[in-house]
């Protein structure tokens, strides 16, 4: 059953990616466009040449964006299913599909918000180079604390729930999930390398694209994977099996 899961949480994986990387191209590439001129023309201002060109601006915009963002997909699509199959009867009476839909948010708020409050995605041309290792050890620790901060707030729901029932339950394990956030978040080192003279708007709708890729990625594996599970009737068997042994 798990290896039927993976296979189709990679396939939703997938189709995500392919409707990100629409949403990229039409959205966010022009963005990135315009942060590069507004790079090559700070460098031309200083006299300075331009950078050697690895990658044609073509193939990054391209292939190498639709390679990247499928993977992308694919790989937490994988993942995903994987949780699912963990979760799935260990967290109440959901159903498959809002099982899956609250996975995804789940995922998107400690993988994307989080990490994104502190520390935001910005354009080729803002950052110091040098500085990358550490900015991206920075970002990649915010979401493991993030992940063990939701998953220490479930715990805490469940036995929240038993004495205050479901809805005051939730309401405690939100507190504690933002607190637990808030207070890592103030302690973590501060980073601001955006130049004084980048545009505003640029900077803003940068971020919304990023944002916006995040939102299409994981709301289309969260629905879709759940709508495909749940009409191929996979669970209901698996758990029809696991009745009949105990019986």
């Amino acid at each position: 059953m798990v290896g039927k899961l993976l296979v189709r949480g990679m396939l939703a994986g997938i189709a995500a990616g392919l409707l990100t990387f629409g949403f990229a191209r039409v959205v966010g590439e022009p963005q990135v466009d315009q942060a590069i001129s507004f790079e090559a023309a700070a460098d031309a201002a200083k006299g300075e040449p331009p950078e050697p060109e690895l990658v044609s601006r073509h193939t990054q915009a391209g292939l190498g964006l639709l390679t990247g963002v499928v993977t992308y997909g694919a790989a937490f699509g994988g993942l995903f299913s994987l949780v699912f199959a963990y979760a799935y009867g260990r967290v109440g009476s959901l159903s498959v599909r809002a099982l899956s839909a609250w996975l995804a948010l789940g995922a998107f708020i400690s993988l994307v918000i989080v990490p994104n409050i502190k520390y935001p995605a910005n354009p080729p041309s803002v950052g110091d180079p040098e500085t990358i290792g550490m900015r991206t050890g920075l970002f990649f620790l915010m979401i493991a604390i993030s992940l063990v901060a939701m998953v220490f707030s479930l715990k805490v729901r469940r036995r929240a729930a038993l004495r205050l029932g479901a809805w005051n339950g939730s309401i405690v394990a939100a507190v504690v999930f933002v607190v637990i956030i808030a207070a890592v978040q103030l302690s973590m080192p501060v980073i601001n390398e955006v130049p004084a003279a980048f545009p505003a708007v640029l900077l803003w709708k940068f971020r919304t694209a990023a944002i916006g890729m995040q939102v299409i990625m994981w709301s289309t594996i969260g629905l879709l994977f759940g709508g495909v599970v749940e009409r191929s009737g996979l669970m209901g068997r698996a758990v029809g099996k696991v009745a009949g042994r105990t019986a």
